[in-house]
């Protein structure tokens, strides 16, 4: 059943909400569950529909995946595929982290080329590159890929690419060396905390990992790993989605359990636009509305997230003045542009510049979610704006939020999630 969310703003959110696990932890934990045989418990797992598809996909590849508790998981990989199909990797991109953890287990992978993203184009040629790198006979054809790694070896990857380090690439290739044999070392790693998370779970699972968190990783390869326990991060992007929030509804939210150095460059753009943040061991709180327009790019950790690119975005319309956002990571995503100039943004886009002119009041008006951060960025204007907003296409919001909007509920957001046909027909777009 399509649903919608319908937003009525003008109320500041004020309170308390948990950040959840990070998803973007969560699914190559998930994947290294099959570098072993033995149980992998992960707790603190977020109940997200790329979750959902994970734990099928592993399912599919013979493991075990069971979820026994909200928020915890357990996975046992006894038996294990080498082939996983188009008809489940599609469904998400991050699926393609498979690819590390079958190449370390199996010493091959066959693995349909992953879809389950709009914001243009995201190659996974250094994922191939790393691994041929590492001696591996890597062949591309119809739209999927085959990888033979019987003769692989420790050896000297470089994982950087035109638009910085790539997250999972880095993954894949920690996954994958991990089993290999010889020393590892991958240049221009990505740095980001979920990389860090995974190493944590690998050395508990028996890995030799160093370096993670800093541009070189170093791996040296064992020849088998065990079960282990593990609690994932907290959600980085969610914690700063709540804290754009209370920004843009001039409101006071804590959000607990965050991390700010995790969050630091986001944090250091809200303080520029006059939020005021506070932080401590465990929480992050942001109160009050920017009182002034900043420019910020986008850029690999630990530069400004572009996961917070569109809802930082919503957060400077409220702003007097002219902002701007430098898209440098991916720089065709700006699709919730056109979207919030239906409410009456004034945002110019030039290439991957958007110019924003906030302090105009924006209007409440029925808009399409394009992908998982728009249609956050999209909540968030509707809480700023006078009037109804209706957001369509909510199934992108459930990939990454954890119920979104009963969270902003709790907070005083007046939201609600409704089935489409509730929508008034004279507002709907096809689907």
């Amino acid at each position: 059943m399509l649903e919608v969310a319908r937003i009525i703003g003008g109320g500041p959110l004020r309170g308390e909400v948990r950040a959840t696990g990070a998803k973007n932890a969560a699914l190559p934990l998930m994947a290294a569950a099959l570098l072993t045989a033995g149980e992998i418990t992960l707790r603190g797992v977020p109940d997200l529909s790329d979750v959902r598809f994970m734990a099928e996909i592993l399912r599919h590849l013979g493991a075990e995946a069971a979820q026994l508790a909200p928020g915890t998981w357990r996975i046992r990989a006894a038996q294990v595929s080498h082939r996983t199909p188009y008809e489940l990797v599609r469904k998400m991109r991050a699926s393609v982290c498979l690819l590390g953890a079958l190449v370390g287990r199996l010493a091959r992978a066959e693995m349909a080329l992953p879809g389950g993203c709009v914001i243009g184009p995201r190659p996974i040629d250094l994922h191939l590159r790393g691994l041929e790198a590492l001696g591996c006979r890597v062949v591309l054809e119809s739209g999927a890929v085959a990888v033979d790694a019987a003769g692989a070896r420790g050896a000297e990857v470089d994982m950087g690419g035109p638009m910085g380090s790539t997250v999972l690439g880095t993954a894949n290739l920690v996954m994958a060396a991990s089993l290999t044999r010889g020393t590892t070392r991958v240049l221009n790693a990505a740095r980001e905390p979920e990389i860090s998370d995974l190493c944590d779970l690998l050395r508990k699972m028996g890995a030799k990992i160093t370096g993670d968190g800093t541009t070189i990783i170093e791996v040296e390869g064992v020849d088998s790993l065990h079960g282990a326990d593990h609690t994932i991060i907290a959600d980085r992007i969610e914690a700063g989605t709540y804290l754009a929030a209370a920004a843009i509804t001039d409101g006071d939210v804590t959000v607990a359990g965050a991390e700010a150095g995790h969050l630091a460059a986001f944090l250091g753009r809200m303080e520029a636009a006059g939020v005021r943040i506070e932080s401590g061991p465990g929480f992050v709180r942001a109160a009050g509305r920017p009182s002034r327009g900043v420019n910020v790019a986008t850029e690999a950790y630990p530069g400004f997230p572009t996961d917070l690119q569109a809802q930082f975005m919503a957060v400077q319309l409220t702003a007097p003045g002219v902002s701007t956002v430098a898209e440098r990571v991916y720089p065709h995503r700006f699709m919730h542009v056109a979207e919030l100039q239906r409410m009456g943004a004034d945002i110019r886009l030039d290439g991957s510049v958007a110019t924003v002119r906030g302090g105009k009041p924006l209007s409440g008006a029925p808009v399409m979610a394009s992908d998982l951060r728009a249609s956050a960025a999209l909540i968030l204007a509707g809480l700023a704006a006078r009037g109804e907003t209706w957001v369509q296409r909510l199934y992108h919001l459930d990939r990454g939020y954890e119920r979104f909007e009963e969270r902003l509920r709790s907070l005083g957001a007046d939201v609600l999630r409704l089935p489409q046909s509730e929508m008034p027909s004279s507002l709907r777009s096809e689907d």
